[in-house]
């Protein structure tokens, strides 16, 4: 269990109270606490059904169904590889397996140190700079094994 301190329980509720929708929802709060922190820690999931009118149980249900949201801290840079058609045809797999390799991790996750969260992502909306990777949500095409590679290095994370 993650606990909050005073400090995350604010942004929290800035991030729900921020909310601009005409309806607010389970999933619309889970969405604005999942952007303002990276993360749903529990607190969050707490506030949430506080705000919607539901049970603890209820928002998990929700917060566990979709597979994007994080209930730990997220390490210091996000990659995510696209793996949707296009890039796929056109190379995103030999980018992956450099990810993976430069890394030390054996598919999606997070680095021993921290340091880096590899993701896969079924469209990055780019196709026609594909392979396209994301890197702390800086869109990169025309993306290869070699320029992952140093990409990843610059980034400390490479041969670890």
């Amino acid at each position: 269990m993650i606990v909050a301190g005073e400090a995350t329980k604010e942004r929290i509720k800035q991030a729900l109270a921020s909310q601009k929708r005409p309806t607010i929802t389970v999933l619309s709060s889970l969405l604005a606490a999942h952007d303002e922190l990276g993360y749903l820690p529990d607190q969050a999931i707490e506030a949430v059904a506080a705000l919607t009118d539901s049970s603890i149980n209820e928002v998990w249900g929700v917060a566990t169904f979709y597979t994007n949201f994080r209930f730990i801290p997220p390490a210091d840079h996000v990659v995510e590889v696209c793996w949707g058609p296009t890039c796929h045809i056109l190379g995103a797999t030999a980018v992956m397996q450099r990810c993976t390799e430069e890394l030390g991790l054996d598919g999606e996750g997070d680095t021993a140190e921290g340091r880096v969260s590899l993701r896969y992502n079924t469209c990055l909306g780019a196709c026609s700079r594909a392979p396209v990777v994301s890197i702390d949500h800086r869109l990169q095409g025309g993306v290869t094994p070699e320029s992952i590679s140093h990409r990843l290095a610059a980034l400390g994370a490479a041969g670890h």
